[in-house]
Order: C-alpha cells, then sequence, then structure tokens
C-alpha cells in the first residue's frame, strides 16, 4: 500500500487525498486550519493540525516513512517553498510540490521539490488544446514534445487499414488504440476503420496538425 503524506487540504489538496484514499493509498492529511482537518478527516486514512514550516512538527510526522509527499498550500508560496526544503533535509524519498507560475517551480525545483506540479497551466493546455479544433476530444500532455491525442478520425480513413493509412511512416504518429461503439482495443496493421470510430494517437503537435489538417 503507498503510504502519503499531503500537506495543505485546500480545494486542491483535498481532492487529491479524497482520490488517493479511493486508491486505497493510506493517507495522512496536514493543514495549520483546523476547519479544513476536520472537513478532511472523514475522507482519509489520518489528518493532524499543525504548522509544516515548522521542523519540530514535520520531524514528528515521519517524512522518512511515506513513499510521496505531496506540497499542496497553493497560494502560500514561502510556506510551500520552506516545507519543500525542509521534507528533503528531513529525508523525504519523494516530494511533489504545487507552484502556481514558472518562478515558482523554478525556485521548488531548486530546493528540494522532486516533482512540480503547474495544474492551473496544465489545465489551460488542455483546454486550449481540446477545443482548438472539432476533430480533439481529449489530450494528455506528457513532456515539451509528446502528447496523446483522442482524435475523430478524417472520413478518407474509413474502409482503410492502418497499414493503407500508413501514419507512422508519413507523419511519425502512432495509433495506439480505437474506441469503437464505446469498446476500446489496440489495433493491428490489419484493422479497418470504421465510420465514428476514435483514434487515441501519439505524438508531436505539429504532426498531429498536418496529419488531421488542424
Amino acid at each position: 500500500m503507498t503510504t502519503v503524506l499531503i500537506i495543505g487540504v485546500g480545494q486542491f489538496g483535498s481532492h487529491i487525498a479524497k482520490r488517493m484514499e479511493e486508491l486505497r493509498c493510506e493517507v495522512m492529511a496536514v493543514d495549520i486550519n483546523e476547519e479544513r482537518i476536520n472537513e478532511i478527516l472523514p475522507h482519509v486514512t489520518n489528518a493532524r493540525i499543525g504548522d509544516s514550516t515548522n521542523e519540530e512538527f514535520l520531524r514528528s510526522l515521519g517524512v522518512r516513512d511515506y513513499d510521496v509527499c505531496i506540497v499542496a498550500l497553493g497560494g502560500l508560496f514561502q510556506s510551500s517553498l520552506e516545507t519543500t526544503s525542509l521534507l528533503k533535509e528531513l529525508g523525504a524519498k519523494k516530494v511533489i510540490s504545487r507552484a502556481t507560475n514558472d518562478v515558482q517551480m523554478k525556485f521548488l525545483l531548486r530546493n528540494g521539490a522532486d516533482e512540480v506540479v503547474y495544474p492551473e497551466k496544465q489545465m489551460a493546455l488542455r483546454i486550449a488544446t481540446r477545443y482548438a479544433s472539432d476533430s480533439i476530444l481529449d489530450f494528455i500532455h506528457l513532456d515539451n514534445s509528446y502528447s496523446i491525442y483522442e482524435m475523430k478520425v478524417p472520413k478518407e480513413w474509413y474502409g482503410k487499414t492502418l497499414t493503407q493509412i500508413d501514419i507512422r511512416k508519413k507523419y511519425r504518429i502512432n495509433v495506439l488504440t480505437i474506441k469503437r461503439n464505446q469498446q476500446v482495443f489496440i489495433p493491428s496493421p490489419d484493422t479497418e476503420i470504421k465510420t465514428g470510430d476514435i483514434a487515441f494517437v501519439i505524438g508531436e503537435l505539429k504532426d498531429i496538425q498536418k496529419c488531421f489538417k488542424i
């Protein structure tokens, strides 16, 4: 069972805590606000009220024992930075911290964060990409180059096999799965594309734009 320490249970942190508990993780939630702790307590394994910038309080949590520590303090950047640094100093195995802008991200990484999440930017990127074209149904950003796209297949693909379409050679795009009548399956080179099929593809944005004429 994965053990998780979540520091800061505002809206962002509480969503993470509840979901990780649903995924059968052992979740310890921490916040300086007693009301927030009372609200989250029924949804997590344990919870404590305390100041995460206090070294002795953090030490009392046994941060070394958690598989991952998530700093979700939102707009309290100074506290987030101090907490991130202290967690690493106290031997935390993995620290994930939340940033709200690029500058915060850089400072958190320099001060001990193993990974930084930037939910506002990530959501903005997803929404912008999703609604840039009627062909794009969903989008998962992987890194600066590659993403996974859920795409409506072009009409000119209907009745053709993936070998005949050959988008891997033409556009350097791989078809990962096909969704047909609400069923998802991994296609073979001989899979024939049918009307209404949805393709999950991976590739660079410029290649996706060329292939799907976006």
